[in-house]
């Protein structure tokens, strides 16, 4: 079974307009409610793909009990119960473009940040595979991560580590290593402070470097592009076709439901990052977020290709 873990989810709300109006009353008739966050989305599409998923991460209030009765497909949920009210995140999608306005979330404790510990150490006797997800709320220090890294490592589980900035610095510097990481250049940029390009002999570089040292896995999403990878001493370079995008919103989150669901099936280095590349892809072809047609998902994985470089 592959356990997702979402710290801080959210009710994702969608307003779809024609138009904007600033200053004025906008009627929305279209509304849309979703069980939100990156691991969230990842956990839907493990399900739609058809492996055993368990989630897990934190809900409070009246929002965390809709968030549970949401989730929707054949998900086993463990979710740690906190005082807080789980939050909403907005999406006014008016023409071509998107306003999004996301609140905060709930300020965990720090008795309820170590409670979750002792409740994801319990979930991890359940599990094979960890996928790691999105932002800390606020109250958990930004070494969170490195903790449930730990606790995972010493259980012997894989983990896939999906964040970014503080968090994402914070394991990397830490003891304690995922087995996999996911950044595209943007965040490759930040970690070391400067400008990444897709250059591929630069990102063989970059990825010897010594920040990133005892990581299995780092797999550098291109876009349109494909995908760069590194597993132990062996580089990848993943080429796609070209598709028709519809939304691309939780790509990457589909892409970390690929890698884990190649984990969890031990599969070859080449059809770990095709089934990544695939799921990333489907995802964005669909208008909802975290969806993925698998009627087209053979087709696809045919025309991807995956080289030694």
């Amino acid at each position: 079974m592959i356990l997702t873990v979402t710290m801080n989810p959210s009710i994702d709300i969608s307003y779809p307009l024609d138009e904007l109006k600033i200053d004025t009353v906008n009627r929305v008739v279209d509304v849309t409610k979703t069980a939100g966050g990156k691991g969230l989305n990842v956990t839907r599409v493990l399900s739609e793909f058809g492996d055993p998923v368990a989630a897990t991460g934190l809900v409070g209030g009246k929002l965390g009990e809709y968030l549970l009765e949401n989730i929707g497909g054949d998900v086993k949920k463990h979710f740690y119960t906190i005082a807080g009210e789980t939050r909403n995140c907005i999406a006014i999608l008016h023409g071509d473009n998107q306003t999004e306005i996301l609140e905060k979330g709930p300020k965990i404790q720090e008795k309820e940040g170590q409670g979750f510990l002792g409740h994801f150490k319990e979930l991890l006797n359940l599990v094979d595979v960890v996928a790691i997800s999105g932002s800390l709320p606020a109250g958990l220090p930004v070494d969170y991560y490195a903790n449930l890294v730990h606790l995972a490592n010493q259980a012997g589980k894989p983990v896939v580590l999906d964040c970014s900035g503080a968090a994402l610095q914070a394991v990397l510097e830490s003891d304690h290593k995922p087995t996999v990481i996911k950044p595209n250049n943007e965040e490759l940029s930040q970690l070391l402070g400067r400008e990444i390009s897709e250059d591929l002999e630069e990102l063989k570089a970059v990825l010897q470097e010594p920040l990133f040292e005892g990581i299995e896995w780092i797999i550098v999403s291109l876009g349109a592009n494909g995908a760069f990878a590194k597993h132990g001493d062996t580089f990848y370079k993943v080429d796609i076709p070209k598709i028709q995008v519809v939304n691309p919103v939780g790509s990457g989150d589909s892409t970390v439901a690929g890698i884990s669901s190649g984990l969890f099936h031990k599969e070859s280095d080449q059809d770990l990052l095709k089934k990544a590349n695939v799921l990333g892809m489907l995802n964005a072809q669909e208008k909802m977020t975290g969806h993925v047609n698998m009627s087209n998902y053979q087709t696809l994985f045919n025309q991807l290709t995956v080289k030694e470089v």
